[in-house]
């Protein structure tokens, strides 16, 4: 439900896109005002977090080398630096997609600026179809793995400096951080289920079929976005969790689809969502 379009090398057999990741970093070092130990990328419907920053300073996109227009309802256009539970937290309010036709070297540049600038964890929200009925719209799925069914690499391309080429995904979502997630969320009293997120290039919704596809190879949520940020995190060396807020059931498991409807269940349930996120950022190990 959340994904991507043209990637590195744009439209047809088109030059490789270069993110001015530089620029975007002096910009960024002259506004914000000590080093974010936390990147958190917020999903469809909850921006509201980011009006809970302490100490919050915007950034708009447009102020920013290199970075579009988000172009997506429910998703503002914004980065704020500031502290939320007394941490200091790089957020992203309005993510890039691959299915919008910005090119992979943007979608992933937010993480790659956090990582400049001296994050160590990547805590990336979503909004996701839910597979099966066990995952009512509402419903909170913490991201064990994930099937990259973008059918690309988000590091295909010549390698950059600092970043591992081959980059180990036996375990994409860092394990202590989904032992956190579960303590966290057994303490506020908010059920937390666990599976495999699904990520394609929409922007379409899938087909029926293709969600039987999806429940036959082991998905249990389904969207467009995150895998795209968690590889290149994984490659930079940054521990990463991943949280979906499942909006709606999948093509064929219920009524239609709407982008409307996704939205309107991430004001809902987006409240649940963020005290988690709070929760979790704020039991987060020093330095982290």
């Amino acid at each position: 439900m959340t994904g991507e379009g043209d990637g590195e090398l744009g439209r047809g057999n088109g030059p490789r896109c270069v993110f001015p990741l530089e620029e975007a970093l002096s910009v960024l070092r002259g506004r914000i005002r000590e080093r974010p130990e936390v990147f958190l990328v917020l999903g469809s419907g909850l921006g509201a977090l980011a009006d809970e920053m302490a100490e919050g300073v915007e950034i708009p996109y447009g102020e920013i080398p290199g970075f579009p227009e988000p172009g997506v309802a429910g998703h503002s256009g914004r980065l704020v630096a500031g502290r939320l539970e007394g941490r200091p937290v790089l957020l992203q309010a309005g993510r890039f997609h691959l299915y919008q036709g910005h090119s992979s070297e943007t979608v992933q540049a937010p993480v790659r600026l956090a990582a400049a600038l001296g994050a160590g964890t990547v805590v990336l929200t979503n909004a996701a179809g839910g597979i099966g009925p066990h995952l009512p719209p509402g419903s909170l799925l913490l991201v064990e793995d994930h099937l990259n069914l973008m059918f690309r690499s988000p590091l295909a391309g010549p390698p950059r400096e600092g970043e591992e080429r081959f980059p180990d995904m036996s375990a994409p979502y860092h394990p202590g951080l989904q032992d956190l997630a579960r303590e966290v969320a057994l303490s506020l009293g908010i059920p937390l289920a666990r599976g495999t997120y699904a990520a394609v290039l929409g922007p379409s919704y899938e087909t029926p079929a293709e969600v039987r596809f999806l429940a036959r190879v082991g998905a249990q949520a389904v969207g467009m976005s995150t895998v795209p940020e968690a590889t290149v995190a994984r490659a930079l060396g940054l521990r990463v969790l991943a949280i979906s807020l499942i909006t709606n059931l999948a093509a064929g498991l219920g009524g239609t689809l709407s982008h409307e409807e996704v939205l309107e269940v991430g004001r809902v349930a987006g409240a649940r969502m963020a005290r988690l996120v709070r929760g979790i950022v704020g039991r987060l190990p020093r330095g982290s």
